[in-house]
Order: structure tokens, then sequence, then C-alpha cells
């Protein structure tokens, strides 16, 4: 999945940042200059991606376990 933020501004100035396509805590760093310069945080929501694991690429050499 692509990796996007999204900045939403409603009519009454309220201002929500999401991120979609990020696994793990990555979601905060990419986001986190961005809530920064917006100002105060008046409330946060983890996603279900927040959640899932980072997956690391594995190299296995043959005759090692």
């Amino acid at each position: 999945m692509k990796q996007v933020i999204e900045v939403l501004v409603a009519p009454d100035g309220k201002v929500s940042v999401q991120t979609k396509g990020f696994a793990g805590s990555a979601c905060k760093a990419a986001s986190d200059s961005l809530e920064k310069a917006l100002g105060l945080t008046a409330s946060e929501k983890m996603t279900a991606e927040f959640y899932s694991q980072q997956t690391q690429p594995q190299q296995l050499k043959e005759g090692q376990a």
C-alpha cells in the first residue's frame, strides 16, 4: 500500500492528520513534524496499522539454522 499523510481542515478550523500505509510506529515518525507545525494535539486515535508489525526481510544462509 502507498504511504499517505492526509491533512483535513474542517469548516470550523479543526485540523486532523491521518496516516495510511505505515506499519507500526512509522506513522508517528512520518507525521511528527506536521503535528508540531500545526500546534497542540487535542486527541490521538491509533489505527490497526499502528499495531501491526513492521516486516523486515530475512536472509537465511544455507547450512545455518
